[in-house]
């Protein structure tokens, strides 16, 4: 029985360790969408700030304004090659944890499989225990008939 409560042990630890690392894989998934909501948002503000100078370039511009304007443009494709560079590290810390999940639910499904063994090997020793002993009760009850009918034929 002390080999069972061993198991018992090590999957409650198990199971603490999964859920442990289910909550860090949430933690890097709700990490991973925040980059990608910047990446969108900078993204659109991108697309908006080129229409809107297109639009006004077509009305009238000065090349000091332009110069400007390609230097912020220039500015905001940096930001967003950053992003693109947070983004990947955010998908590869979700890959990451996704297979720490992985490995934590192997872990435990291996120990839940091997405790079902060693209990059904528990139960297989108690059942041939308990036939054993029904076996030598029958036996003793068989010697004690045949020991009354021999002292009873003698009388």
């Amino acid at each position: 029985m002390s080999a069972v409560k061993s198991f018992l042990l090590a999957i409650d630890l198990a199971t603490r360790k999964r859920d442990e690392v289910a909550q860090g894989l949430m933690r890097v998934q709700s990490a991973h969408l925040f980059a990608q909501d910047q990446m969108s948002q900078l993204e659109i503000y991108a697309a908006e700030t080129a229409s809107r100078w297109t639009a006004a370039a077509q009305v009238g511009t000065t090349p000091e304004l332009l110069r400007h304007h390609y230097q912020f443009l220039d500015r905001l494709q940096q930001a967003i090659g950053l992003q693109q560079g947070v983004l990947a590290h955010e998908s590869r810390k979700v890959a990451q944890a996704k297979q720490l999940v992985l490995q934590a639910e192997f872990r435990l499904a291996s120990l839940k499989q091997v405790l079902k063994k060693k209990q059904a090997g528990l139960a297989l020793i108690q059942t041939r225990r308990e036939q054993k002993q029904m076996d030598e009760f029958a036996a003793l009850q068989t010697r004690r008939t045949s020991a009354g009918h021999f002292s009873g034929d003698h009388v």
